[in-house]
């Protein structure tokens, strides 16, 4: 089994440990939420007083041409592309997530519908982030399409000659599982549909070739792996071929051709320009450039292939440890083994909470259902909450009652977490379980955020 002393060694021996430094870690934290809001720059307040205090407190309008704000959803995007694998020019920074989805699945709709009125179909998965289905049902609903949702091994066979546009989130927030990309494209490709990816819990994390794959269209977040701050803007690429066939549906004067000719007719800018929509938030897109200045910090210790390398070593590290040090406490894995199979994040999932703090009950085969149905059945959110007043961060997300359990989840973003951060974490687990600490009554109290 790994020793403290190993962890020391292993991050003694990293040739990515310079970049922790350019993060604001509070002192004793264990930060394993950064796939929910990644850690602050250290650059970000300085960045943050600038652009308050010169850029508008002095520059005020000015500012627009002075100090860069108008092209800055085009300079950020052209930051992100190398992260996902897109070309110069093809991606903006800009809005939510959401509005994004919006954007893009309306255009993919309008394009299937014009190609082939016989396609009604979009496809995802059952448990893809929830307001990606909410857009593709409210889309659907307006546009007379059908919404499938199927699970993950039902995805070939739903890739058939109904399908519109297969709709997908690359690395599912609730288990880490990330889809093979190239191939599913490929497929819904042959199968005359267009692909949507959601790159939230993907872009920063793992390495990811949106014109490699051949996908049509793309969105993200900025506030995750991208350590953008919260609520940062988010960004949006579309495959060159499409991205002037038709308009997006929110043609804002941004996304004019001519903003400050202020004709009544909307003429679209040409390229990605056009999925632009209203005045953009410049303090926010500001502060996503610093998280952004962290990659290229990394460009020269190896870029994305050895983020990728560390993530898998500290993901594979804290199953092993969990898998060694909590035996007997009911915790079982819900996270894919298989590297090819995993996103930079490990989900645990709990059996029923009369598996006790002495340790009865056994622990499940990792990757099987644990049976846990609810937070009240499970303890998962309570053991969550004791581990954050430990000062070990990580989240809870519930289950469903059937098929999906509690999930106690674990985001490891290689350019600040350590490998004594993963030993810790890990005995501060095994503590919390065995003492029977979660079952202090104040663990159990929910806010609204989990």
């Amino acid at each position: 089994m790994t020793t403290l002393q190993d962890c020391q060694h292993l991050d003694a021996t990293d040739p990515l440990r310079p970049l922790r430094d350019l993060f604001a870690i509070p002192e004793g934290l264990i930060y394993l939420d950064g796939n929910s809001l990644g850690v602050q720059p250290k650059s970000a307040a300085a960045c943050a007083a600038r652009v308050v205090e010169q850029e508008w407190g002095q520059g005020l309008i000015r500012s627009w041409n002075s100090a860069g704000w108008f092209d800055l959803p085009e300079r950020l995007g052209n930051r992100i592309a190398p992260l996902i694998g897109a070309g110069p020019d093809q991606v903006v920074a800009t809005d939510s997530t959401s509005i994004n989805l919006f954007k893009v699945l309306s255009a993919a709709l309008t394009m299937a519908a014009h190609d082939s009125g016989m396609r009604r179909t979009v496809v995802s998965e059952r448990s893809n982030f929830p307001t990606d289905l909410y857009i593709a049902q409210a889309l659907c609903q307006e546009r007379g399409f059908t919404l499938r949702l199927v699970e993950p091994e039902e995805l070939p066979a739903a890739l058939d000659d109904g399908l519109a546009v297969l709709m997908l989130t690359h690395v599912n927030y609730r288990t880490g599982a990330m889809h093979d990309m190239a191939t599913l494209t490929a497929a819904a490709r042959r199968a005359g549909a267009l692909v949507v990816w959601d790159l939230a819990h993907s872009a920063g994390a793992v390495p990811v070739d949106l014109l490699g794959a051949g996908a049509d269209f793309a969105v993200g977040c900025g506030y995750k792996y991208l350590n953008g701050g919260p609520g940062a803007p988010a960004f949006v690429w579309v495959h060159p071929q499409h991205a002037e066939r038709f308009w997006q549906p929110l043609a804002g004067w941004w996304g004019h051709a001519t903003p400050f000719a202020f004709t009544p007719d909307y003429q679209p800018a040409p390229g990605i320009k056009r999925y632009l929509c209203g005045t953009q938030p410049i303090v926010s897109l500001s502060l996503l450039g610093c998280g952004l200045g962290a990659f290229e910090a990394a460009q020269p210790l190896g870029g994305m292939a050895a983020l990728r390398a560390k993530s898998l070593a500290l993901t594979d590290l804290f199953i092993a440890l969990v898998e060694a040090r909590c035996q007997g406490f009911g915790l079982g894995l819900a996270t894919p083994r298989e590297h090819a199979q995993r996103g930079s994040q490990v989900c645990l999932t709990r059996a029923h909470a009369a598996t006790d703090a002495q340790g009865s009950g056994g622990t499940p085969e990792p990757g099987a259902n644990s049976g846990a149905n609810s937070d009240t059945d499970s303890g998962a959110f309570a053991i969550v909450q004791a581990l954050i007043a430990r000062g070990v961060v990580g989240d809870f997300r519930a289950g469903d009652g059937g098929a999906h359990p509690d999930i106690l989840r674990f985001g490891f973003t290689p350019l600040y977490t350590s490998f004594c951060d993963v030993w810790h974490a890990v005995e501060h687990l095994r503590q919390v379980l065995e003492g029977g600490e979660w079952m202090r009554p104040e663990f159990t109290r929910k806010s609204t955020v989990t």
